[in-house]
């Protein structure tokens, strides 16, 4: 199945992968014998690579730590950085491979010094991450398909379901991916639609890359292009409040999606629709500026409530 030099470069990148692995699952890995496995790791220690060897029935191999493959060359701050955003990525639970995570930790811990590596350590032990869990389940396998083909300018065929589980199927050009307050989106052109849509990657069931390149429009932000689509998407509430306050006071506290904002003799006038109005509700009183509701009537009852409950807790 695998030629001598693939086994050999096999067998190092397994041990690179992993602190120690056994000389059974070396062979189980490569379709060997433990001892082929034996000889071709003396042909590595005999090439200087250092791979040591444990005794005994439980006995495992290791690369020695100080090893490195040039040309890559990581310094200190390099090293500190890597660590920090992969145990990041690792909390946040973005679309990576929980093995991949460790192993890349791993490969970079054995090339490090002694001090530098004690400091990294000392790091990962002293911080711990605390952050909400990610609203939705995430395919990597999707992600990196879509990273792909938005790089490659290559059109995709998708298999999507809609927030009330209706499911259909269209032909898409994805032109980016945006992160945006926990959710991963696509924008891009639906042949479908004949126009530019955003898709929530965690409803797209399955996707196929297509042999057929899209042109990508010149100067076109798909980060502003998902601002655009939040801020004006439909809803049966019409919400407008105005604020007492600065464009740039409200800028501070409400972001580009949250809604248009115009600015008029009685103040800035937000204005959003939405299919909820509980979130809306939390968000005007964490607030801290002046503020009167002017729409809907549903949104005004909901504070009266929120109002009550609060002078009954105080009572």
């Amino acid at each position: 199945m695998y030629s001598p030099t693939t086994r050999l470069l096999t067998i190092l990148e397994l041990l690179q992968s992993h602190q120690r692995m056994r000389g059974a699952q070396l062979a189980s890995r490569l379709e060997i014998s433990q001892r082929t496995v034996r000889r071709y790791v003396v042909m590595l220690q005999d090439m200087g690579i250092p791979i040591e060897a444990e005794r005994g029935p439980d006995g495992a191999y290791y690369l020695g730590r100080g090893y490195t493959i040039p040309p890559l060359m990581i310094n200190p701050a390099e090293a500190m950085a890597l660590v920090l955003g992969l145990r990041m990525i690792q909390a946040l639970q973005f679309p990576a491979d929980a093995t991949a995570i460790e192993g890349a930790i791993a490969k970079l811990e054995r090339v490090m010094p002694t001090i530098l590596l004690d400091q990294v350590r000392a790091f990962q032990e002293a911080i711990t991450f605390h952050v909400a869990p990610p609203p939705a389940f995430l395919q990597p396998s999707i992600v990196a398909s879509l990273s792909v083909a938005v790089h490659t300018r290559q059109q995709v065929w998708l298999s999507y379901q809609t927030y009330n589980g209706e499911e259909s199927a269209r032909v898409f050009d994805p032109y980016g991916i945006v992160y945006y307050q926990g959710y991963w989106y696509c924008v891009g052109y639906c042949h479908q639609r004949n126009d530019l849509r955003t898709f929530r990657i965690d409803r797209i069931q399955a996707l196929k890359l297509l042999n057929q390149p899209f042109e990508h429009p010149q100067d076109f932000d798909a980060l502003q292009h998902m601002h655009t689509t939040l801020a004006t998407m439909a809803g049966p509430y019409a919400v407008e409040v105005i604020f007492a306050a600065t464009i740039e006071q409200v800028r501070h506290v409400l972001p580009p999606a949250a809604g248009t904002f115009e600015e008029s003799d009685v103040g800035i006038i937000w204005r959003r629709e939405t299919y909820e109005l509980t979130s809306i509700a939390h968000r005007l009183l964490q607030i801290d500026l002046s503020a009167t509701i002017r729409q809907p009537a549903e949104l005004k009852a909901l504070m009266h409530e929120f109002a009550a409950k609060a002078l009954r807790m105080t009572l």
